[in-house]
């Protein structure tokens, strides 16, 4: 599945998907292909961590299997559970059945009563290798992280009442993290590594013309450097470049094609997610910006 011979080949294909990526991070991407290692991403909000395995996942023609992590994750929800009242209604049609209790357990705990969650759903897959994301990982409790352990070394996750289950086919997995704790170092261990900035003005108005090739110079310009500045200041929620993108997208919905005082007043909310950050910016006064 993997057909890049280089980096060179990854840059120019995720480019045509519409994701700009550096040489570095084009590396990290064709090891992980290559070697099927795991490859975590780390850096702050919104700046493409979990669009590149999307946008992978278009590229290899394979399915896109996500995990969201939530703090209180556990493996009913990422792996598998049984399902419970299909169990309950098997047992029931079995009571004049003449079966011993081994048979009817064995029966009612095969794999057409088990409910595949993502991790076991990535594993199982019959076709190919899928691309599993794993989704900031950080705002999982420390326990469903050394669980992961088991997958990430061998691809296998055990399951008492059947054995032990093998990948047909090695997902490539990504996983992500906005590092709002640090992850264990058996976990990193196990991966390739690669952080995700904020990127600088040039790569972030290229970015941005990707996703909205009609926008004019001028307005990128201004929409760029303003969020640059923002990222300067002491917010609660630093825009990334996701946001960026909604504020140019925004401006030039509203027939905006630079940013004055009136479009930065009514438009805050589309780069801004609180409401002491608006504030805040707004006490500055549009001059602070569009000088």
């Amino acid at each position: 599945m993997n057909q890049f011979n280089n980096q060179e080949e990854i840059i120019t294909a995720l480019d045509r998907m519409q994701y700009v990526l550096d040489e570095e991070f084009a590396t990290s991407i064709f090891l992980m292909l290559k070697l099927r290692k795991p490859l975590l991403l780390e850096g702050p909000p919104g700046v493409g961590k979990t669009e590149v395995a999307l946008a992978l996942s278009h590229l290899l023609d394979t399915k896109l299997i996500r995990l969201q992590c939530y703090e209180g994750l556990d493996i009913n929800s990422a792996v598998y559970e049984w399902n419970y009242q299909k169990q309950l209604l098997g047992i029931k049609l079995q009571e004049e059945s003449g079966l011993s209790v081994e048979q009817k357990e064995k029966h009612i705990f095969g794999s057409e009563y088990l409910l595949r969650r993502p991790l076991l759903e990535s594993i199982t897959q019959e076709l190919g290798s899928p691309v599993l994301l794993i989704d900031e990982l950080d705002r999982s409790d420390e326990e469903f992280e050394a669980f992961l352990l088991e997958l990430l070394s061998a691809f296998q996750i055990s399951i008492p009442e059947i054995g032990t289950i093998k990948a047909k086919h090695k997902p490539f997995v990504i996983l992500t993290s906005n590092r709002t704790r640090e992850l264990s170092d058996a976990l990193k261990r196990r991966c390739l590594y690669h952080w995700i900035d904020y990127p600088d003005l040039e790569k972030e108005m290229q970015i941005v013309r990707k996703r909205l090739p009609g926008i004019e110079n001028k307005l990128l310009e201004q929409v760029v450097r303003t969020v640059h500045q923002f990222r300067f200041r002491k917010l609660a929620k630093t825009p990334g470049v996701s946001e960026t993108i909604d504020w140019a997208e925004s401006l030039m919905a509203l027939g905006y094609r630079e940013i004055n005082q009136a479009a930065l007043e009514k438009t805050l909310g589309s780069i801004l997610k609180t409401n002491e950050d608006i504030t805040l910016i707004r006490a500055e006064g549009p001059d602070a910006f569009l000088a």
